[in-house]
């Protein structure tokens, strides 16, 4: 077997396990656990397309999870209409208010933008929290809004896992294919020149501002259909639990600690962290409330420290390392 052969076979193998789990996990928590482990990959990966690929670090992404609720929500609460055209909805509105918010913030250096995004998301989450209704819109300030329970697909909704894990899977896919194709096309190639050396991608006639905006644009839609998702799987939400700081800078830990600009990073990230995050929420949440952020920050000193591209790079040696390893001893 060829080290090529032997790398598709693994991969093959990795993919049918992906989507087979449902079938012999079938304990609702555990698989409840997976699900959130592939909506916080989606999220960051979702995140990556700005954060990592446009060389920026926003911290408010929060904000448009929380559109993306909202909007689906109540279009469906008020008017009937099926989440999951409201998810498209939500998410045109996110992108919309992205480039809103990303025409004069992606101008800003280093830090300036960072808390820029970071004052848009806490503002936001503000005024939700003290608006009980907005027009004809209930928002129920910090009570947040309980969706009624209806079993169907036009309201998506289950009374299984399962559907609600295939869901966010294949959302996982489209965002891990979207970040693929855009880092092979032109604007790809703009974000990373316009990320690491903006002043020499600009003396040679990219316009990295609009690739910037672009870029946001379309984070801040896919990051809205995790909105919808979510308040669909939960069944209820909150202002502080889906627009919260915290769920940005989880975000931003995790790609940060995967590997950001990269396409494997944000899952990699993922996949060691939130296990992590459950169980420290799990078992030591009534002791030690936010412990499992403090221990992201331990890790994430760790990792710049040691490897400031993130864990998807000695990861990557190492995965190249056991091919190379079982080739040869085969051959």
């Amino acid at each position: 077997m060829t080290r090529d052969t032997l790398d598709r076979t693994l991969k093959i193998l990795a993919v049918l396990t992906v989507f087979t789990l449902p079938l012999w996990v079938t304990n609702p928590s555990y698989l409840q656990i997976l699900i959130l482990l592939f909506w916080y990959a989606y999220l960051t990966t979702s995140w990556n397309l700005v954060g990592g690929w446009a060389g920026v670090l926003p911290l408010g992404h929060s904000a448009y999870i929380g559109i993306g609720a909202y909007t689906s929500t109540i279009l469906a609460v008020n008017y009937g209409i099926s989440p999951w055209f409201g998810m498209i909805a939500g998410g045109v509105i996110a992108a919309i208010v992205g480039v809103i918010i990303g025409v004069p913030t992606l101008k800003l250096r280093g830090a300036y933008f960072a808390l820029s995004t970071m004052a848009f998301g806490e503002g936001l989450r503000v005024f939700v929290e003290n608006t009980d209704r907005l027009g004809s819109c209930v928002l129920n300030g910090p009570r947040g809004i309980c969706i009624p329970l209806s079993n169907s697909f036009w309201n998506f909704q289950f009374m299984d896992k399962a559907p609600y894990y295939y869901i966010i899977l294949i959302m996982l896919a489209i965002a891990l294919f979207i970040t693929w194709h855009m880092s092979r096309i032109r604007i790809g190639y703009y974000l990373n020149a316009g990320g690491e050396e903006p002043e020499a991608a600009q003396a040679l006639g990219v316009n990295v501002a609009k690739y910037k905006v672009i870029a946001m644009a379309i984070s801040c839609f896919m990051t809205a259909l995790a909105g919808t998702f979510y308040a669909q799987l939960a069944l209820y939400f909150y202002p502080k639990a889906i627009l919260g700081l915290d769920l940005s800078f989880e975000i931003a830990f995790i790609a940060l600690i995967g590997g950001r600009g990269t396409l494997a990073g944000p899952v990699l990230g993922a996949l060691i962290l939130r296990p992590v995050s459950e169980f420290s929420r799990i078992y030591l949440s009534s002791v030690l409330p936010g412990l499992h952020l403090v221990i992201y920050g331990l890790i994430l000193i760790l990792v710049m420290i040691f490897q400031p591209r993130g864990i998807q790079e000695p990861l990557t040696r190492f995965y190249k390392w056991f091919l190379d390893k079982v080739t040869v001893s085969r051959g």
